[in-house]
């Protein structure tokens, strides 16, 4: 593991946060280069983006204190301590939540879309894909960090991670399997925005990928680093389920909606 990239200075330029920045300007760029000829203005895609990322930081550490609110009721000056996480020795953000973020920034995005006149699902289509792309590369940064790993493996790719100066057995490399399963659902997404029926064709169809390949994963991280919560389910697992029952019926409705106008 190598939770510290290089020093410049006194500066140690972590693994996370490192990955977390070139996932942010890949996606951006990838969607600004998709924006061309949407009628979503160069400038409207700088202005979401920075105004989701800084909404999803802020709901994913809202979501994180919800979550494990016992903890910070007993310890209520962690609650402020969003920037602690990326500089302690493990070098990650702690205790953020992937969920809730996404939800703060969608609903940002709503509000930015409707004060410059745009589709919200024309909106959240473009950005979908760039999503994925700055999802993965973080991913990276969670591996060399040592964080969100698996339970432990006999499986000749297992891989041993330094966790508070030990080492854990050989254990599943979840943080990969994400990277493999996002790239994936990227290029899923590229397929589906080139042939896209209907507006948020590509958005819902994230959400549904998303949610499959998050309950999925969460199978060789449950009772190391993803909590049970119900039904012997984690968090996310729960999450993840209720996306898809709420998520996927609308994917299908509409996907029939638009293709029954094609045969007429």
């Amino acid at each position: 593991m190598r939770s510290v990239l290089f020093h410049i200075g006194p500066l140690p330029i972590r693994a996370y946060g490192l990955m977390l920045w070139f996932g942010l300007m890949l996606g951006l760029w990838r969607t600004l280069r998709a924006s061309k000829g949407t009628g979503i203005k160069p400038d409207y895609v700088v202005d979401l983006a920075l105004y989701t990322v800084l909404a999803g930081i802020i709901g994913a550490h809202v979501g994180s204190i919800l979550l494990d609110l016992p903890y910070f009721l007993k310890n209520p000056g962690e609650i402020a301590s969003l920037w602690k996480g990326i500089l302690s020795p493990t070098g990650g953000i702690r205790g953020l939540s992937f969920h809730a973020g996404l939800i703060c920034a969608l609903g940002v995005a709503a509000l930015y879309a409707r004060s410059r006149k745009l589709k919200f699902l024309d909106v959240t289509d473009l950005f979908s894909p760039g999503l994925v792309i700055g999802y993965s590369v973080t991913r990276i940064g969670c591996f060399l960090n040592g964080c969100c790993y698996g339970v432990p493996t006999s499986l000749p790719w297992g891989v041993r991670f330094c966790v508070d100066g030990g080492w854990t057995p050989p254990s599943h490399p979840a943080q990969l399997y994400a990277i493999a399963a996002n790239v994936v659902i990227y290029f899923m997404l590229v397929r589906l925005e080139r042939h896209r029926l209907f507006s948020g064709q590509v958005f819902f169809s994230y959400l549904c990928l998303y949610s499959v390949y998050r309950f999925m994963n969460e199978f060789v991280r449950k009772g190391v680093t993803a909590e049970v919560a119900f039904w012997g389910l984690t968090q996310a697992q729960v999450v993840s389920l209720v996306a898809l029952l709420v998520f996927l019926p609308i994917l299908i409705f509409k996907w029939r909606a638009a293709t029954g106008k094609e045969r007429k």
